[in-house]
Order: C-alpha cells, then structure tokens, then sequence
C-alpha cells in the first residue's frame, strides 16, 4: 500500500520481519559461499577489492574506498598488494590524463572467476537437496529480489 502523503510505500510489522529473515539468510548463504575464497589466498579485502574491479569495471582509487567503506590509505595498501601479486595495473584514465585507474589484470579476473565458480558450486550442491518445488520456489523468489532498486556499487 502506497501512502498518500509521502507516496512511500507503508511498511508493516511483516514487511519488516521478512526483511530481518531474508537479511539473516542471505547472510548465511554469503558466509557458507565465502569458505571457498579461502582457496584464493587472498585477505578478504583485497578479494572483496578485486571482485569490484573484475566484475564491475575500473574504478579510481577514491572510489574503490567509497564502495569497499574504507579510507584511501587502507586503499592504497590493499591496492599496493594486488598490484606486487600481478592482479591490477594502474592506468592513466584515457579522459583525464590526471586520473588513475585500478584495472583487474588477466590473473585478476581469473582469480576472481575461479573464486566465483567455486561460490556458485557451493550453493548449487546445497541447493540440490531441496526438493523440485522448493527449487522452483526460489528461482520465484530470485525473479522478484532481482527487481528490488539496487545501488551503483554492486558487483
């Protein structure tokens, strides 16, 4: 229902209940995924960085810690690590020469695909024990959180 006054929809005692069980589940499916980044060798911030950068494009530095919530200088660590490691370059921005870029390497990107292939292996084998229905209520359920607004930093 769509309040007249602020054209905000209202919410409700089980709106807000299903976002806490919905937030609580997907933060227990991230974390049983995320065992598998164990396998890239990489700290989780610098994983969560190049995830960033391989699936979401070049970014300058400044923006990669407004998306990571982090300081520039943190930044620049984690940054300063992948790029020894061979997973980013640095490049000048081709529109403004005063810019740098962070852009993901070859290694970087496979890394990164290796990483997800083996999150995606993870949910896939617990989602073979669910039944037919279940599975088909889920992709359901998958449609509709796909069409929920979104921000600009998403991977």
């Amino acid at each position: 229902m769509i309040s007249k006054a602020n054209k905000m929809p209202e919410r409700s005692q089980a709106t807000d209940d299903l976002a806490r069980r919905l937030h609580s589940s997907a933060i227990r499916l991230l974390r049983q995924a995320r065992r598998a980044d164990v396998a890239l060798g990489l700290p989780p911030g610098q994983s969560s960085a190049l995830s960033v950068l391989v699936f979401g494009g070049a970014r300058t530095l400044s923006a990669l810690a407004a998306i990571e919530q982090v300081q520039a200088p943190t930044m620049t660590r984690m940054i300063d690590a992948l790029e020894r490691a061979g997973y980013v370059r640095r490049e000048q921005d081709a529109a403004d020469r005063r810019k740098l870029r962070i852009v993901a390497t070859t290694a970087g990107t496979k890394l990164m695909e290796r990483g997800r292939d083996a999150r995606v292996q993870t949910l896939a084998r617990a989602l073979a024990g669910l039944q037919r229905n279940e599975r088909k209520a889920l992709l359901a359920a998958v449609a509709i959180l796909e069409r929920l607004p979104h921000g600009s930093t998403d991977q």
